[in-house]
């Protein structure tokens, strides 16, 4: 119980913690000028951070332009930052497009336990290949979607030659995820969390 009690806490810490880091601040559902137009501030550099995310991920690994074109829809987070000593949390804004139009702001947050040391930033690009597996996020994200337990997921593989493997890219759902230094080969995605915003 006290371990619960412990977790709970620590987790509403790390995501108050995160939200200070990376600068950012609640959505307020306000009808006011000023509201308006830090929302649309807000979506224009989302919009833009994901278009530069696509741009880097299409000229960094070849074969991704052709995965992310078959996808049914595609969720990309910018800029997820991770912070922490011990136990750590990350936190991160993106947009979802369905056949490449806007179909909505996501948050994204997740806990994690394990060495770590300082803030990190990372892009997610997150593939939805079937209708079906895309329906469901959208049905499912107004509780939370868990990235990791709510669907197959799988990370997508790139070989030595930073060639996107296509053709074992098969499950329902697919994560790319990019840092400063390329493409990440390996990750837990377990208890990571996404729900819509209003912007």
């Amino acid at each position: 119980m006290q371990k619960r009690s412990f977790l709970l806490h620590t987790t509403a810490v790390l995501a108050l913690s995160a939200l200070a880091l990376s600068g950012c601040s609640m959505t307020k559902d306000t009808s006011s000028t000023a509201g308006q137009a830090d929302n649309a501030a807000v979506r224009t550099e989302i919009r833009t951070g994901v278009d530069t995310t696509l741009t880097r991920l299409y000229s960094q690994a070849a074969g991704s332009r052709e995965l992310v074109s078959k996808a049914e829809g595609v969720l990309v987070f910018p800029r997820v930052l991770a912070a922490g000593f011990v136990v750590g949390g990350e936190y991160g804004r993106g947009e979802l497009r369905v056949k490449a139009k806007h179909s909505g702001y996501y948050n994204l947050a997740s806990l994690s336990v394990g060495f770590q040391a300082g803030a990190q930033s990372k892009a997610m690009v997150i593939l939805f290949m079937t209708r079906d597996s895309l329906e469901k996020f959208q049905a499912g994200s107004h509780g939370g979607w868990n990235l990791g337990a709510d669907a197959s997921v799988a990370l997508v593989r790139v070989g030595a030659n930073g060639q996107i493997d296509t053709t074992t890219a098969t499950q329902p759902v697919q994560v790319i995820v990019m840092t400063n230094a390329g493409l990440m080969a390996n990750l837990s995605l377990e208890g990571t969390k996404i729900t819509p915003i209003n912007l």
